[in-house]
């Protein structure tokens, strides 16, 4: 009777370990892929990482730039996109004909911030006027001089994301009135530590990335005030002037999207972006970007939960715009 019981229980375990063998082998087979926006690259990876480890699902994370991974995400080739901006309306058109239906879902707040060297001592604040004039299209300046009459006599060498990333589509929209309108003599790239380096490396300095690049770097760069309003004051990049709406006019939310038919069948990525939404307050925080507000939180896992394809823009960036009212404009 003893050795049967021992047979019973020993075949038992032997099943159940075989039957756990297989459900991880399962779960290791499957893959979420995942590409975009080198912005929102270091949340996504941060709650990869903690997925894998917790659910045994393997999870790709490329950082292509905002347009590069638009371009996979469309022809099917990716489950998720990143994006520093909203979907264009180029970008809508070849992904209704790639057959891929997307949901768009804010993740965070980020703060473009402009950076100088460290060194430059002579540039307090700066005026969205001034930062025009230094990046707008045809731009002749060249010389700090050219920026302010009383600033030195000092070569500006400007650094920048590529004209793939959603970065570059915001700044440009926001401070010259249109995306994609910019100055094209200056050092562009779409890993923003090529462009922390290249302001860090010169005196004459500046360029323009995400908050968290900033705060991993304050010790090569300072932030630069950035003055919105004519004969106003010059305010700094931080979780609290995004949230009080007075960092104007380069703050702006991030976004995944979302293969709607990946969401619908594949309950790794359902599980994901589930995952996601519940833990994206401290990651968010983690990595020093600034979360959106727990009301904004709620409205956006109930507009996953409803599965609710298609975007609350127009195709093009809109400043200024609140969670709460994107998300209503989705039918």
């Amino acid at each position: 009777m003893k050795t049967r019981l021992f047979r019973s229980t020993l075949m038992a375990a032997l099943i159940a370990q075989a039957f756990s063998f297989s459900h991880t082998a399962a779960a290791a087979d499957k893959i979420i892929k995942i590409d975009g926006s080198s912005t929102v690259y270091p949340i996504t990876e941060a709650v990869a990482e903690e997925f894998q480890r917790s659910k045994g699902v393997k999870v790709t994370v490329g950082e292509s730039g905002t347009g590069g991974g638009f371009k996979k995400f469309c022809r099917g080739e990716t489950d998720i996109s990143d994006a520093s901006r909203p979907i264009s309306q180029k970008e809508m058109d070849a992904c209704k004909e790639g057959g891929v239906q997307f949901i768009e879902l804010p993740i965070a707040y980020d703060a473009l911030t402009v950076v100088v060297n460290s060194k430059n001592d002579w540039v307090k604040q700066i005026t969205v006027a001034e930062l025009k004039k230094i990046w707008e299209p045809g731009s002749k300046v060249k010389n700090w001089k050219e920026v302010n009459a009383t600033y030195p006599d000092k070569a500006i060498n400007l650094y920048g994301p590529g004209t793939a990333s959603g970065t570059f589509d915001y700044f440009t929209e926001a401070i010259n009135g249109k995306a994609k309108s910019s100055r094209t003599d200056y050092t562009p790239s779409e890993d923003d530590n090529v462009l922390v380096q290249g302001a860090a490396g010169n005196v004459g300095g500046m360029a323009y990335f995400g908050l968290a690049y900033y705060l991993e770097n304050t010790d090569k760069l300072r932030a630069v005030p950035v003055v919105s309003k004519e004969g106003g004051k010059g305010v700094l990049p931080s979780e609290a002037t995004v949230m009080d709406g007075t960092y104007q006019p380069l703050s702006r939310p991030i976004f995944i999207y979302v293969n709607a038919t990946s969401a619908a069948f594949k309950p790794e990525v359902k599980a994901f972006v589930n995952y996601y939404l519940e833990n994206a307050p401290e990651l968010v925080k983690e990595v020093k970007y600034v979360p959106l507000p727990k009301a904004d939180y709620a409205a956006v896992k109930e507009h996953f939960k409803a599965m609710k394809p298609g975007t609350g823009f127009n195709g093009t960036s809109e400043v200024g715009v609140k969670i709460t009212d994107l998300l209503s404009r989705i039918k």
